[in-house]
């Protein structure tokens, strides 16, 4: 007996010293406050001023703080447990003879006013339902923001009417996107999310100052699409992630274009599918070539709307060794959030992740950046700041 409760005390011990050891590494390395890039200046003052979140630790879950965890559990959690939304949808005619879908959020309260427009322009082969999408929903309901999900060509389940997908510097859409939102005669305000992010800073820096954009927001975007593409392609869990991805892309070539399904049946990554589909259908020599014009690192100098990216340190596909920090510390409008921690899409948070939208990381970011720059109201309807002077008028 006395051997016996030896062992015990050996074992709690054992567990003990591996509790602290765990805890000291979390506190020290893993839960820090995000890294604010950004230029000097009247951008910058009303992100430390007006965004709380910048300047608050970001505690990632316990249990789930490797970024590849991250990234799949965070969509998995979020997708099974968030509730689903209900959408109407208006069919865009493109001026090309395309057509894209723009999924409009029903609201219980649609008499309430409306004070901008939040379009969504969600990620590689996401749409209205993704999870990310339920959290930026929760954050417009809370700013009085209607929301709109842009949905590329051949997704959403719209047939196409030109032979031709999306890609990273599908941009010219979403400026016709934009186009139909304003009609509203509010603010539009605008969030991408990976691929989504890339199409939306194509196209703020195609726009310059003349973009009808009142303020973006990018999620997990690889804005050095070169470097990005290089970190996908890693062994390991990266390059199973970007199996994964491909087996979707696939997917959506042979559900819109049959007659080219077969030159993509091989095609086991990203940079595989890009070389066998994407590069030629867009008229690129070379997936290389491709991956240079979708960069965003070198046009970020061309914004001239206020832009957020959020992106994580230990992003699998944009580590903090491949993100533009000199380009973003020399731009005027622009500013990148670096967490510690957070993964693709991931920004986990609190011991049960898939805790109410708003209270989402992502949600919470973007709810306190908007309100800041919107135009200011004489009603507080969030726990942000919303009286505050946008930046641009």
């Amino acid at each position: 007996m006395f051997t016996y409760i030896l062992e015990i005390k050996k074992e709690l011990l054992v567990c003990v010293s591996l509790s602290v050891l765990y805890l000291t590494y979390y506190l020290v390395e893993v839960v820090k406050k995000p890294i604010l890039i950004c230029r000097k200046g009247e951008f910058r003052q009303l992100l430390e001023k007006n965004v709380p979140i910048l300047n608050e630790y970001y505690w990632p879950t316990p249990w789930c703080v490797e970024s590849r965890l991250q990234t799949v559990i965070g969509s998995i959690l979020r997708s099974l447990l968030l509730p689903p939304l209900q959408f109407r949808r208006e069919v865009l005619k493109l001026s090309d003879g395309g057509q894209v879908a723009l999924d409009w959020l029903e609201e219980d309260d649609a008499g309430a006013e409306c004070r901008a427009v939040l379009l969504v322009l969600p990620g590689l082969t996401g749409g209205a339902q993704a999870d990310y999408v339920r959290c930026l929903a929760a954050a417009a309901r809370r700013l009085r923001a209607a929301l709109v999900v842009f949905n590329n060509r051949g997704l959403g389940g719209l047939p196409l009417t030109t032979p031709r997908l999306y890609s990273a510097v599908s941009h010219e859409e979403v400026g016709e996107a934009v186009s139909a939102v304003r009609a509203r005669g509010v603010p539009v305000l605008a969030a991408g999310v990976s691929l989504g992010g890339l199409q939306l800073g194509r196209y703020l820096a195609e726009q310059g100052a003349s973009a009808p954009v009142h303020a973006a927001l990018i999620v997990s975007s690889p804005l050095d699409v070169v470097k990005g593409s290089q970190c996908m392609e890693r062994a390991g869990l990266n390059a199973a992630l970007s199996w994964h991805m491909a087996r979707q892309l696939r997917g959506t070539v042979r559900a819109r274009l049959p007659a080219l399904a077969s030159g993509v049946r091989s095609c086991r990554s990203v940079r595989a599918f890009d070389a066998a589909f994407t590069a030629p259908h867009f008229g690129f020599a070379s997936p290389e070539a491709y991956y240079r014009a979708a960069s965003l690192a070198p046009r970020l100098g061309r914004v001239a709307r206020p832009l957020l990216c959020l992106c994580a340190a230990d992003d699998p596909f944009q580590p903090l060794e491949a993100l533009p920090v000199r380009e973003a510390a020399s731009s005027a409008c622009v500013a990148l959030c670096v967490t510690a921690r957070g993964g693709h899409i991931g920004f986990l948070e609190g011991w049960w992740p898939a805790r109410a939208p708003h209270t989402q990381y992502v949600a919470r970011l973007a709810e306190q950046y908007f309100a800041a720059l919107l135009p200011p109201t004489t009603t507080t309807t969030t726990s942000t700041t919303t009286s505050t002077t946008p930046l641009l008028s």
